[in-house]
């Protein structure tokens, strides 16, 4: 680099990464030849900034062991020398399509080059791999200024001691080939790239539109809905069938890249997805929970879209709840507890998924996603003799079809509710589809006729409307603590489905729309975050988690790790706001709505 842009991509490198120094790859080579066969810490010396000629280098943490959580590395190449003409992140959405293929094909070349080279994790080169949501991401970014990419790499040992020549080998013949080989634009198929950006930012648009429609997802075409399994989300190979809309429900559209698309348009509204078992229900609502995010070209649900605050809720036996108004599904326990502040430490499934609703209210949504696979039976639906012989008076729970209709009518809530062993739910609904060998037929007149010959006589619980304005969640901050130990904050994602906070573990397996440990551990993250910054004893939960997401809006995903040694991912309000409510130690102050 010359030394003009030197100065600027220093510049650049101060704000992106925290160094004001750029040092020559020379003095990479003999610090490197200096500590040749010391003790693994003398690697720390290595630590800051180096100009390899078309990219800069930065080793911003060094592992203190072979055997430790490898060592952090950034990467920045201005677009001098990675290339991607403006079309691919002239907008946000372009620019996170490509980064996403940008961060699939380096995970892709750095497990094909990179190789053990000497004790533990010696030789690694390894970046959070994506799976078939695209989101963004603090792994690769590309802007009009450049391209950075943040990885992990094992610095080379025989046993406790450095290999430099290995160590060289790694980071100037590695690294260098893996970067020059997924970082630039000249690596690509440039209708690969215009793909990659296009799909993305046609998949945000037709998301955006939706409320516009009336509709609250769409289901494009030929589309494939199945997996290969229930562990690997990658799209069946083999017998799926193509999604084909009825006539009914289909929607034509223009998307901005200027492609035309067919699909199914579910109305807002109370929807059922019915049939037979194993015709493909649960796929279908499957597909419509992760159409919250894009999807990679050619994972077959890249035109499967759902309002971006759709919410699965579900049963989940044993969770806790923290103050929460259960009162228009649960009222006059026998003990006398008040439900409209409701706590337990082990909640039943028909309170957990009473919680789950209210919950989601709170923080704000549109559609309620349901399975009865995944619900509690009581709480759906009670039937005209269940009724009769335990009538309403001695039943504390105020079932789901008794208040699906008043959700949209009164709150403008939509549900897409997937049964197939309740005609109950006919007379409350604006659409059924029908699934039989996974084609989709709308049965909506069907539906309807068969309630009016067949009707249920069961008796609708009396009327008790949702509060609104809800009753005012404040957290007690003393109750929400990332401290372990001597550790001011301690936070660990396990895998997707756990994030150890502090002390406290909170099991998020029932969260299905989380899809990627990197959200997980961005929304331990957060919750540090929002209990150092904004949780105060006055501020809602609603207000903290409207703060956290505009900060992170406005400053990126950095916000929540200024230094830059983690691996996240964008996440929603809504999976933020599930994580919270599944603290066990979490303590609210109820307050009346203003």
């Amino acid at each position: 680099m010359g030394v003009r842009e030197r100065k600027a991509t220093g510049n650049a490198m101060a704000a992106r990464i925290g160094t004001e120094t750029l040092r020559t790859v020379e003095d990479l080579r003999r610090r490197l030849a200096r500590i040749d066969g010391r003790g693994y810490k003398a690697y720390k010396t290595l630590q800051g900034a180096y100009d390899l000629g078309d990219f800069v280098l930065h080793l911003v943490h060094v592992q203190g062991d072979p055997f430790a959580t490898p060592s952090r590395v950034h990467v920045w190449i201005p677009q001098r020398y990675a290339g991607f003409p403006e079309w691919s992140y002239g907008s946000e959405a372009r620019a996170v399509g490509v980064a996403h293929l940008l961060a699939r094909t380096f995970t892709e070349k750095a497990r094909r080059i990179s190789r053990p080279r000497g004790s533990g994790h010696s030789g690694l080169i390894e970046m959070d791999r994506p799976g078939q949501e695209v989101l963004p991401r603090t792994a690769v970014r590309l802007t009009a200024e450049g391209v950075e990419a943040r990885f992990a790499v094992g610095l080379p040992a025989h046993g406790r001691r450095i290999a430099a020549d290995e160590a060289r080998a790694l980071l100037l013949e590695d690294v260098p080939r893996i970067v020059r080989e997924s970082l630039r634009f000249a690596a690509y198929d440039p209708e690969t790239v215009r793909t990659f950006a296009e799909v993305n930012e046609d998949a945000t648009w037709l998301r955006a539109q939706l409320p516009a429609w009336g509709l609250v997802a769409f289901v494009a075409d030929g589309a494939c809905l199945p997996r290969r399994s229930g562990v690997d989300e990658r799209p069946l190979e083999t017998g799926a069938v193509p999604f084909a809309s009825p006539p009914s429900l289909r929607r034509e559209v223009v998307l901005p890249s200027g492609r035309r698309l067919t699909g199914m348009g579910i109305p807002a509204g109370v929807t059922l997805i019915v049939g037979g078992g194993y015709h493909g229900k649960s796929t279908l609502l499957r597909a419509l929970e992760r159409g919250v995010y894009n999807h990679e070209p050619g994972d077959g649900r890249e035109f499967v879209v759902t309002v971006p605050d759709a919410v699965k809720v579900r049963a989940e036996d044993g969770r806790s709840v923290a103050g929460v108004d259960l009162s228009p599904f649960i009222r006059n326990l026998p003990s006398g507890i008040d439900t409209r502040t409701f706590s337990t430490a082990n909640a039943s499934g028909s309170t957990s998924q009473a919680a789950a609703i209210q919950e989601a209210l709170e923080v704000g949504t549109s559609l309620l996603l349901i399975d009865e696979d995944t619900a509690a039976t009581n709480f759906m639906v009670r039937d005209r003799r269940m009724q009769r012989l335990v009538p309403g008076a001695q039943e504390p729970i105020t079932p789901f079809i008794d208040r699906v209709r008043q959700l949209y009518e009164t709150r403008g809530v939509s549900t897409i509710l997937v049964v197939g062993s309740s005609g109950d739910f006919f007379d409350v609904a604006d659409t059924v589809i029908k699934l039989h060998e996974y084609r989709v037929e709308d049965v909506t007149e069907a539906a309807r006729e068969i309630a009016r010959q067949l009707p249920s006589e069961r008796m609708p619980a009396p009327d008790n409307p949702f509060q609104d304005p809800p009753v005012r969640r404040v957290p007690d901050p003393t109750s929400v603590s990332p401290q372990k130990g001597k550790r001011s904050v301690y936070v660990r994602a396990r895998g997707r489905e756990a994030l150890q906070l502090g002390t406290a573990v909170i099991d998020l397996r029932a969260v299905e729309q989380l899809v990627h440990v990197a959200q997980t551990r961005a929304i331990g993250q957060a919750l540090a975050y929002a209990r150092r910054r904004y949780m105060d004893g006055r501020r809602t939960v609603p207000e903290i988690l409207a703060a956290v997401m505009e900060d992170i809006a406005r400053k990126g995903l950095d916000v929540l790790d200024p230094g830059g040694l983690l691996d996240l991912a964008g996440f929603r309000a809504q999976e933020l706001a599930a994580a919270l409510n599944r603290l066990r130690t979490l303590r609210v102050r109820v307050e009346p709505p203003t």
